[in-house]
């Protein structure tokens, strides 16, 4: 059960980066942060549709991965503690 602990701790490491790196690659909405950083320059050469949507995929699938392992290292942990009901 350890172990498996363990391979979720990782895999909740590993999506926890690729989430932060999806969410700046997105093309700011205008204002704010992303345009404080040049985000209105590289807004008028835009990407295409197609990989603004394979981002919001992976985006959305990595973020799902990412809660379901945070709930089942909680559940884990739970059934882990000795005396806990």
């Amino acid at each position: 059960m350890e172990i498996f602990l363990v391979i979720l701790q990782v895999v909740l490491a590993i999506t926890s980066v690729l989430l932060i790196l999806f969410i700046l690659l997105h093309r700011g909405k205008g204002g704010g942060l992303s345009d404080m950083f040049g985000g209105g320059i590289t807004s008028s050469a835009s990407s295409s549709g197609v990989a603004e949507k394979n981002l919001n995929r992976m985006t959305t699938w990595t973020l799902v991965i990412w809660a379901i392992s945070i709930v089942l290292m909680g559940v884990i942990s739970k059934f882990m503690t000795p005396g806990v009901m």
